[in-house]
């Protein structure tokens, strides 16, 4: 307990320094005048067999390749999601006239790795899920934690693991993560999906970013594709 403490605490000084999208690439920012709206080219074409995943922890970008490296995971997708408005942009989001929060859709092979396993790595390792409408330096309500569900089993394994992490006192304070049913997830621009591997010079993914993935690794290892 006391090494996840001391891990995010040293996130979240980091983070006080640099933020989620605040210094987009040159190209980055011009995709933004005509974004493309679609999962194409970042989805599994083939959804057969695969379950999915719709979790908020923050910048999409550290919870993308996190989650990516995870076993029976096939693919990520950022995007938003638990808002009003359809089809938000980026700019829209942040400015927090949407409702939506930074949401990533997992798509995985539940004979491989299990949803309880994924709300586990979520609630345990991927972020930190006690902070309201924030985390670390990136602050407001598109960053709130979130969990949506999409059946009875799957709301009650939430709730389950909130409490079992909350019993076990993992953290300083309690969760706040909302547990809501999923209506809609909108992908992200695609400036956004593969964030993390396309510019890994960006100050934030090194500073922020890395942090958080190197967290996943080391307290889920035996579940990464590739060992350490």
């Amino acid at each position: 307990m006391k090494t996840r403490l001391k891990s995010l605490a040293s996130l979240s000084a980091l983070a006080l320094l640099f933020a989620c999208g605040s210094q987009p690439t040159a190209e980055a920012a011009a995709e933004t005048q005509n974004p493309p709206r679609s999962t194409a080219g970042f989805a599994p074409a083939n959804l057969n067999g695969l379950a999915m995943a719709t979790f908020a922890g923050g910048c999409f970008w550290a919870q993308e390749e996190a989650f990516e490296q995870i076993k029976g995971v096939k693919q990520v997708v950022s995007g938003y999601a638990g808002g009003t408005k359809a089809n938000p942009t980026y700019e829209e989001v942040a400015a927090q006239n949407t409702g939506h929060t930074e949401t990533v859709q997992i798509y995985y092979d539940p004979k491989v790795i299990s949803y309880q396993k994924l709300a586990d790595i979520f609630f345990t390792a991927s972020h930190d899920p006690t902070q309201l409408n924030r985390q670390g330096n990136d602050v407001g309500p598109e960053y709130r934690s979130a969990a949506f569900y999409r059946t009875p089993e799957e709301k009650q394994i939430l709730e389950s693991t909130i409490a079992r992490v909350n019993g076990a006192k993992e953290y300083s304070g309690k969760i706040v993560t909302q547990v809501l049913p999923f209506q809609k997830f909108w992908p992200a621009e695609d400036y956004h999906q593969g964030y993390y591997r396309l510019h890994p010079e960006n100050p934030y993914i090194t500073n922020v970013s890395a942090r958080k993935v190197e967290h996943v690794q080391r307290a889920f290892a035996k579940d990464l594709k590739s060992p350490l």
